[in-house]
Formats: C-alpha cells, sequence, structure tokens
C-alpha cells in the first residue's frame, strides 16, 4: 500500500473554486479522486494514469473538475471550478496498481488516504 495524504479542503460558495492535493511516497500508476456526500455511498469523481495525459472524470463532473500530476508523478491535483452544493462531500485521493487505468471501481484501488471535507455552501 502507498501513504497518501491529502490537503486543500475547506469552505467554498457556489460558483467558486478549491484546489486539492494528494502527495504520495512513490509513483503510482493511476490516482483518483472519491467523495462521499454524508447519508451516500462513496463515488467516483476523476482519475488520471501516471503521466498525467490520461484523466477521466464522473459526469457530474465533467468540464467543471479537472485532474493532473506534478512532473514527478506523486502528486495528484483536483482543480475544482464553478462548485455546487452537491460537490459538498468529503474527498479521498486513492491510488491503483498498473493496469488499473479507466477503473471507477472502489475495488481497484489498494491505497486511500484520509479524506478532506470541501463544503460549498452560501
Amino acid at each position: 500500500q502507498e501513504p497518501l495524504v491529502e490537503s486543500g479542503g475547506g469552505l467554498v460558495r457556489p460558483g467558486e473554486s478549491l484546489r486539492l492535493s494528494c502527495a504520495a511516497s512513490g509513483r503510482p500508476a493511476t490516482m483518483a479522486w472519491f467523495r462521499q456526500a454524508p447519508g451516500k455511498e462513496r463515488e467516483f469523481v476523476a482519475a488520471v494514469n501516471r503521466n498525467g495525459d490520461r484523466p477521466y472524470f464522473a459526469d457530474t463532473v465533467r468540464g467543471r473538475f479537472t485532474v493532473s500530476r506534478d512532473n514527478a508523478g506523486n502528486t495528484l491535483h483536483l482543480q475544482m471550478n464553478n462548485l455546487i452544493p452537491e460537490d459538498t462531500a468529503v474527498y479521498y485521493c486513492a491510488a491503483a496498481p498498473p493496469g488499473s487505468w479507466g477503473t471507477r471501481s472502489e475495488s481497484s484501488f489498494t491505497s486511500w488516504g484520509q479524506g478532506t471535507q470541501v463544503t460549498v455552501s452560501s
């Protein structure tokens, strides 16, 4: 397993932006963001391959969120624009082994961060 540490959560108003980061000690193959809203199951948000050039998104965030990795490949970012109250959730970083690109299933991800709270409210 790969230790993952998220940062960057907070309270913002609708329409504002927020950037989350996730630091890994290594360079995982696929890294992703999931989120869990109160009373709901955890859901896939976005993911990207090791090189950072093949991102994919949940329909609910496509066009508003972007996902990227730094040049070293060990930090994952989630840029969230035009936030809406429905984006309120605990956001989790996750990492998956080689051969996992394209998956949206929690069971494919073997390492998880502790989560960071994002609240969108006026």
